[in-house]
């Protein structure tokens, strides 16, 4: 019960800061650009310190990222290999065929990230169908 309360977290904090990578981190660096400027006018600093601040903070939701799928791993029991052989650098003559048995389906992370790219998608489509608005027809939804 206990582990899968564990696995059911960290899949959460998975979820969370997975959405703030591409949310959270840039409305953040926006902010604090904000800040810097007050009420004056746009200056390149402030605009570097929004790029230094996006990437800094991305970096490291991206480290915490990985941090937090590799405790899933271990979680649920995935023993990690020490080479990784990525789907699109595998052989196609079947010379590898030892890391194929060994690998038991997406991990937790990449449930997450696929979840996350779909209902983006997903979003983003219902958002232009139907909410957006039109050029053509000068109404504010279509």
């Amino acid at each position: 019960m206990m582990l899968r309360l564990r696995r059911t977290g960290l899949m959460a904090a998975m979820t969370v800061v997975g959405l703030n990578i591409c949310t959270g981190n840039p409305l953040l660096a926006l902010w604090v650009g904000s800040r810097v400027v007050g009420g004056g006018t746009l200056t390149m600093g402030a605009v570097g310190l929004v790029a230094a601040m996006m990437g800094v903070v991305g970096l490291a939701l991206a480290q915490l990222l990985a941090w937090l799928g590799a405790a899933y791993d271990r979680a649920s029991g995935r023993t990690s290999s020490v080479r990784t052989h990525v789907p699109w650098l595998r052989s196609m003559r079947s010379e590898r065929v030892e890391y194929e048995r060994g690998r038991s389906g997406l991990t937790g992370m990449e449930m997450v990230l696929i979840a996350m790219v779909v209902l983006s998608v997903a979003a983003f489509e219902i958002w232009f169908f139907f909410f957006s608005t039109s050029p053509i027809d000068q109404r504010s939804g279509r």
